[in-house]
This record gives structure tokens, sequence and C-alpha cells, in this order.
């Protein structure tokens, strides 16, 4: 089985290449150049350029590389998955679901399921790991995929930014909802619902942002023994570090990994975006 996930997932180039997971890059457009997002450019190279006063500026998957990727699945005979960011955040899903459908025209053993996460960043990319972890354990696509889908609805994000301009002038969060607290050291504190971003609460600095992520931690996802805990920064690892020491103290999850947002979610959510990924006992 080929497993496929897009960089909304926000992990690492390494992952892709040690966990055979073919890699279908969003893009970026920053200074009249497009690159391919992990592939292409680094993240730091976006976070310190937007902090110059660049705006970057993103695209979906590209159709003709869907097309390629699902032509040379359905020459190759094996089933394939994809594992795609969330539909109300970027029309890569759709678009992947037009292609595979043409694509079948002409191919029509073309055998590929697509699961919309309706997830980001690491929230998606928690499920990419798990099915990695599942493929190689010898579970069957049909398996995996009746997995991967209730997790979806099991995944948490609780995630604060720096400025919320930036996600309203992406259009990833509506201009009403956008409140901005700069001159207070109002810090926002955000979820994803039903695949779209939406602000829940503020808070008067960072600190106290971080300790309501201890206190949801625990009102939606109770027992972590077992868990990979995730977090994803915006060129902010001491930031990062602190949430996990915090998170380490209080709930003694089985791990709390650490990764960089990657360019084309970090173009949205700015630098100094601190996200946190785990799974609640049911839907939340």
């Amino acid at each position: 089985m080929k497993l496929f996930t897009d960089s909304g997932s926000d992990l690492p180039l390494s992952f892709f290449e040690e966990h055979d997971v073919t890699l279908l890059p969003l893009r970026v457009e920053i200074g009249g150049d497009v690159f391919d997002d992990i592939s292409e450019i680094d993240s730091s190279t976006i976070f310190r350029r937007i902090r110059n006063g660049e705006r970057p500026k993103t695209s979906q998957v590209s159709p003709e590389l869907f097309t390629r990727r699902w032509e040379e699945l359905a020459e190759s005979g094996e089933e394939g998955l994809y594992i795609a960011f969330s539909s109300e955040l970027s029309g890569t899903y759709s678009t992947s679901v037009v292609i595979r459908d043409q694509v079948m025209e002409e191919n029509p053993g073309l055998d590929l399921v697509i699961i919309d996460t309706k997830g980001a960043s690491l929230g998606q990319g928690l499920l990419v790991r798990e099915a990695v972890r599942m493929r190689d354990a010898g579970k069957s696509r049909d398996e995996i995929t009746e997995a991967i889908r209730t997790l979806a609805n099991r995944v948490v994000h609780l995630f604060t930014v720096e400025d919320l301009d930036y996600l309203a002038k992406g259009g990833r969060l509506s201009k009403a909802s956008a409140f901005i607290g700069g001159l207070l050291n109002i810090k926002p504190l955000l979820h994803v619902e039903e695949g779209k971003l939406v602000p829940i609460e503020k808070y008067r600095g960072r600190k106290k942002v971080f300790q309501r992520m201890i206190s949801l931690m625990e009102e939606r996802g109770g027992n972590f023994s077992g868990q990979h805990v995730a977090i994803s920064h915006g060129d902010d690892e001491e930031a990062a570090l602190t949430l996990k020491g915090m998170i380490e103290d209080a709930h003694r999850p089985e791990s709390v990994g650490i990764y960089q947002i990657g360019s084309a979610i970090g173009a949205h959510a700015g630098p100094g975006t601190i996200a946190l990924f785990f799974l609640g006992p049911d839907t939340v």
C-alpha cells in the first residue's frame, strides 16, 4: 500500500524519507518566487522574511502533481491512501478528489482512498504517524482507513498566535473573529472545529494561555500515559520547550514531540505561533 500526505501535516522532510510516505507539497510564493513547501524552502526562511515585512502567499498542491502521482499509482497496481489537509482550510482535498475521478476514467483500476482529516499541522501529522505504524504492523488499508477516520474525530488542536491578523488576511479566519490585543499583550486561544479555525478564549500573556492549554488537556483528553503529544511552533523553540515541560509535569504522556511549523501553514499563522495536538477520548 502506498501512503500519501501533503505538507499541511507539518511533518519534517526526514519523516517522509524514513517512513516511505509520499509528500505532496503545497506551494509558497514570496518575493515573486514559488517554492514547494518543505522540499524547496525552510520555514525558518519564511518566518524571517515575514518579520522583515514580506507577506507570502500560498496555494494548494498542484493539479499536475496530483495527476502524475495518481497515474503512477494506477500503473503500479497498488492500493493507495491519501491523508489530506482539512477541506475547510485548503482546496487541496477537493482537487485531489476531482483529479482522482478524472484519472479513473482512463485508468479504472486506480485504487485510491482519500481522507479529509478536517485537521491541520500535526493534528493531521499524528494521523499520518498512526497510519505508518499500522501499515508497518501489517494492517490492511481498510483497517487503517477505518482507524484514521475514527481518530480524526478525536484529534484536539489548541493553539495561540502572536497576531490573528495573519490568519484573517490569509482568509483562514473571519475578520470578525480576529480579535487583536497586541497592545495589551492579549493572547488568543483557538481550536479547530469541523475543520475550521475558531477562537475560543483570550488571555493576557502567553503563560496564562499555556496554563489554560494544560487544563484543557485534562478536560478534553484525560489519560495521556500511552500518548504521543505533539507541539508545533512558529520559529519559537524556546516557548515550545516551556510548554513541553509544563505538559510533562502535569500529564506525563508517553512522549512529547516538538516540530517547527511548515512554510505553508506558517505563512498564515505567522511567527510565534504555538500549537498543541493530542487525542481526546471521543468526538470533541
